[in-house]
């Protein structure tokens, strides 16, 4: 199955995951990471994707003081479903300063 993955960096991840034991025919919780400008806007971005089903997170990196939103979802990890939630967190997100810049999950392994 992990073949089949387009050779770019979301087909590469997928892999991995794949590789790392995961079941792809089953959902897993996968967290899409926002890059915002400062801590209002990421207050503001969780506020809008909480209303579009994500469970979101807020982060301030203290070393370089900038700030991310990790948005999480329970879904296929298949390589449409990760680039259309990239594509339409960053069409809701960028009127906001927010723009999607990786995704990120732990799998559903059992271990």
């Amino acid at each position: 199955m992990s073949s089949s993955y387009p050779n770019d960096a979301d087909g590469d991840a997928l892999r991995r995951v794949a590789e790392s034991g995961a079941d792809m025919s089953r959902p897993m919780v996968i967290e899409f990471s926002v890059e915002v400008p400062d801590e209002r806007t990421a207050r503001r971005v969780a506020e809008v994707v909480a209303a579009h089903g994500f469970d979101p997170s807020i982060s301030e990196d203290d070393d370089s003081d900038s700030w991310s939103v990790y948005c999480s979802k329970s879904m296929l990890a298949t390589y449409e479903g990760v680039v259309a939630v990239q594509v339409e967190l960053n069409e809701l997100l960028s009127p906001h300063g927010g723009i999607c810049d990786g995704w990120g999950t732990f799998g559903n392994t059992q271990k």
